[in-house]
């Protein structure tokens, strides 16, 4: 495939049960080939759909940072994985809500053909999403959702603090601590009692997990302030990002955390609105 071709190629990236997303990925080889549009599936989604050679489907094709869109079927996981692959590519991700909650699609599966014409033609919205990146001992790493710090399975109560430009401003016995962005403030960031944050606020928010004190508060923080970290405990913390395990905060040590917008683009269907979308699903996880 040339380069102008992938320019206009579509990733497909799927969650792990095919068998749901099945009708969808027929009903997008059709509308693909009304537009035009080339799609590419990667070796572990051929594999997973059992796809075989046809006109317009590149099987077994290595990820490319050029193409024109990603498209995914799938809830937040796959959808955050797939910001991940194209952070600062400029590349943006169309998501179809197959998931339990789906927050960041754009899509609904009743509204698919729909969605995918005008994810074909170019017709939606762009929205740029903000990062934590987390420098850790061994690894640079970015979160479009959280970063999650907590004591391991079994283990004492963690004691932790953060400082901001080198000024300690929290300190608490508490099971962990959350760093999370405006898109991410929905998650684990609210269940531990946080603000949300509107896509497109510039800045992101710490909170701890099951704090052992009643004046531990989340803190809302500027998006040029570098975060500091400090495990204070006697073990070793688990560091997941994304809700993925990413490595461990030994006992005493530090890592550093900061604000870097514009790391993700996401693909929007026009019209859409951060606050109906709020209502929405999370009147739904209320009935």
């Amino acid at each position: 495939m040339s380069s102008a071709d992938r320019s206009r190629a579509v990733t497909v990236l799927t969650h792990g049960r095919p068998s749901q997303t099945s009708h969808a990925l027929e009903r997008m080889f059709a509308l693909a080939s009304e537009a035009g549009v080339p799609l590419r599936f990667d070796a572990e989604e051929t594999l997973k759909h059992g796809l075989e050679p046809r006109e317009g489907v590149l099987l077994d094709a290595p990820i490319e940072r050029d193409v024109g869109l990603c498209l995914v079927l799938g809830g937040d996981g796959t959808i955050l994985r797939a910001l991940r692959l194209y952070a600062n590519t400029g590349v943006p991700v169309f998501a179809v809500n197959y998931g339990e909650i789906g927050f960041l699609a754009t899509v609904e599966p009743d509204d698919l053909d729909n969605g995918l014409r005008r994810a074909f033609a170019g017709e939606f919205e762009l929205l740029h999403l903000p990062a934590i990146v987390l420098d850790t001992p061994t690894m640079v790493v970015s979160a479009i959702n959280d970063v999650a710090i907590h004591r391991k399975v079994g283990e004492r109560v963690a004691e932790l603090a953060y400082a901001l430009d080198n000024e300690v401003v929290g300190s608490v016995r508490c099971d962990g601590l959350v760093v999370s962005t405006p898109a991410g403030s929905t998650g684990y960031n609210l269940a531990n009692g946080g603000p949300v944050m509107a896509w497109g606020v510039k800045g992101f928010v710490v909170s701890f997990i099951a704090p052992h004190s009643l004046t531990a508060r989340a803190l809302v923080v500027a998006p040029g302030d570098l975060l500091t970290i400090y495990n204070r405990s006697r073990e070793p913390l688990d560091v997941s990002v994304d809700g993925r395990p990413v490595c461990e905060i030994p006992a005493d040590s530090a890592i550093d955390a900061r604000f870097v917008d514009g790391a993700g683009t996401m693909a929007q269907m026009p019209g859409s609105s951060f606050y109906r979308r709020l209502s929405e699903k999370f009147g739904r996880l209320a009935t």
